[in-house]
């Protein structure tokens, strides 16, 4: 049914788009038990090879790390760019097994029907359905993946699910520590010792060592398409983290997002992550009071020592110092309208049903999160 044969007689039986029961119902079946053992044996290494490749993501149900965590963990690694060229040679390599073995099928098939004039065996690469590697997107796959044990959702010392509901295990977490409240702080500016930058910042030291930490931070800024001339790595991972990162997490999850993001607004004046599986009643409220008010007060330090510095600075000096006072003031505006808001939603302590699934519960809160776009 996957060979090129197949597809052949089915155009001939049904010449349409659409194939139904009736269609592979009228299918020749031509069966030889001297080839019965190879077929097998071709088959389930496909199958394997599919599998190993399908588990290597996170959204799969028998994902238990990130393959550059464990290749880095079989090979005694202390830089990413080396678990990255190992990753890269696996994933070719079973790339073109699979494209072997499907055009080795493809020329039992067509033995068997005596179809070797007819249909050519090989399968051209668009064809293959395991990936390549790619290095953007398997470094957003590992960051992705350093949010979630951030979160606590996994766990450098447990395979697979290390969290996602029920009763917290601490002793799941010991290489690298999760968050103390299930929330993230994200911004533009280094605002907060322990933001979601700082975390990832830790989670490589964690696995990768200290010695090659900046290598590793440069190679995951350099993969993530934000470096820049002027950025430094955790500037670049600061970018990503504020224009790019919740993009691909709804697009990975299908809109169904398992980390919400609270975002004031357009000019980037607040965002924070929180993990689903960790919300509580009291979750808006500790956003407000540790998160939103300790923004407030650091927008108006900002402001103050802006002003402290026009005094002395020179014209251009000035110039520079009135466009951030500018910005601040925007920001500072915009964050003060958004407290208004998640005040509301700290007084009535939601209590969320995992059962009316994520959509739902999402829009209950749809006034103080980024849009599902």
């Amino acid at each position: 049914m996957n060979t090129k044969v197949c597809g052949a007689l089915l155009k001939i039986i049904n010449p349409t788009l659409n194939y139904g029961a009736g269609s592979v119902s009228l299918l020749p079946i031509i069966l030889r038990d001297d080839k019965r053992d190879e077929i097998t044996a071709l088959v389930q290494e496909n199958i394997n090879l599919s599998r190993a490749d399908w588990d290597s993501s996170e959204i799969s149900w028998d994902f238990q790390t990130h393959p550059l965590i464990r290749i880095t963990r079989e090979n005694s690694l202390t830089l990413i760019s080396d678990s990255f060229s190992i990753w890269e040679e696996e994933c070719n390599a079973r790339f073109t097994r699979l494209q072997r073995n499907e055009e080795q099928l493809n020329r039992i098939f067509t033995e068997i029907y005596g179809l070797n004039d007819e249909i050519a065996p090989e399968v051209p690469d668009r064809d293959i359905t395991v990936r390549r590697a790619d290095r953007e997107r398997d470094v957003k796959s590992l960051v992705s993946y350093a949010v979630g044990c951030m979160f606590g959702r996994y766990s450098l010392d447990f395979p697979g699910l290390a969290y996602a509901g029920g009763e917290w295990d601490s002793g799941r977490f010991r290489t690298f520590q999760p968050c103390r409240d299930g929330i993230l702080a994200v911004h533009d500016e280094d605002y907060y010792a322990d933001d979601i930058v700082s975390g990832l910042a830790g989670f490589v030291e964690a696995v990768w060592g200290s010695a090659g930490l900046e290598a590793n931070l440069s190679f995951i800024a350099d993969s993530l398409g934000t470096a820049g001339r002027d950025r430094t790595p955790l500037d670049a991972v600061r970018a990503y983290f504020m224009n790019g990162f919740y993009a691909d997490h709804l697009k990975a999850y299908q809109k169904r997002p398992i980390y919400w993001q609270f975002d004031a607004g357009k000019k980037n004046s607040f965002k924070c992550l929180m993990y689903i599986h960790r919300y509580r009643p009291d979750t808006a409220a500790r956003i407000r009071v540790s998160y939103v008010h300790y923004q407030q007060m650091q927008y108006r330090n900002a402001m103050t020592a802006a002003e402290s510095a026009m005094k002395a600075a020179s014209d251009a000096g000035k110039s520079r110092l009135e466009r951030r006072m500018s910005s601040l003031r925007a920001k500072a505006g915009e964050l003060s309208e958004y407290e208004e808001k998640i005040h509301h939603f700290a007084d009535m302590m939601i209590r969320l049903d995992p059962d009316d699934g994520v959509r739902h519960n999402y829009e209950l809160f749809a006034e103080v999160l980024a849009g599902l776009k």
